[in-house]
């Protein structure tokens, strides 16, 4: 039997939760715990393979690292590190720049910075773009580390972008803009907010799609 720890609530269904190789269930208050077990020994080759998946992304995780000569993303597009003579570290719109002789550690950190960087200013832009085709003003545009959200809006009217969703493709970009930009009309995901996403971008589908094949990436890859 698949070893699980157990949460109670008021919910009406149970589901299995595979979250850094750990496997949680959440159940009903009154649901038997031998209901329970039944329902975790259905799904056991489903959580298997998931813990399976998760172990591989651990094990890449854990030996990513970045160097000179790497290629990291950037709109989509695979740029070089280069080291460069002086004290300077930034991108020339092809190349990372950084000074000769840092670790892979000082390296990943530089990078990360550059990246804060372009995205505050790459997405700003954006925003204020798709802000007055779609008549809608954002209190603020945020740019922070979240790992697991690549955008959000609060309820008041301020967004927030992750600084990794630099990396995608720009089309990518500006569905993940558009979507939070639709909460300022409609602050849920019912059938009218995806209307307000479809009027702006009526292939919101597709780009949504290639950002979880950029998020599958960043999965086996630790910039924290």
């Amino acid at each position: 039997m698949i070893q699980y720890t157990l949460t109670r609530s008021s919910r009406k269904t149970a589901a299995i939760y595979v979250r850094n190789s750990a496997v949680e269930v959440r159940a009903p208050l009154r649901m038997p715990k031998r209901d329970i077990d039944r329902f975790v020994s259905s799904k056991e080759q489903w959580i298997l393979r998931s813990l399976a998946k998760q172990r591989v992304q651990a094990d890449k995780r854990k030996s990513f690292a970045v160097d000179y000569g790497s290629e990291i993303m950037f709109l989509g597009a695979r740029c070089v590190i280069e080291p460069r003579d002086g004290t300077r570290a930034g991108f020339d719109g092809e190349v990372f720049y950084m000074p000769p002789g840092l670790t892979p550690e000082h390296i990943k950190s530089t990078c990360v910075k550059i990246y804060k960087m372009l995205a505050k200013s790459h997405i700003s832009n954006r925003v204020a773009f798709y802000a007055t085709q779609m008549d809608v003003t954002p209190a603020a545009v945020k740019i922070n580390s979240a790992m697991k959200r690549w955008g959000s809006c609060s309820s008041k009217k301020s967004l927030n972008f992750s600084w990794r969703l630099i990396m995608a493709d720009n089309r990518v970009v500006d569905y993940v803009v558009v979507h939070e930009l639709a909460h300022l009309v409609e602050m849920n995901h019912s059938a009218k907010f995806w209307a307000v996403v479809a009027g702006v971008l009526p292939d919101y589908m597709e780009r949504r799609a290639q950002l979880k094949i950029l998020q599958r990436k960043l999965a086996g890859e630790d910039w924290a």
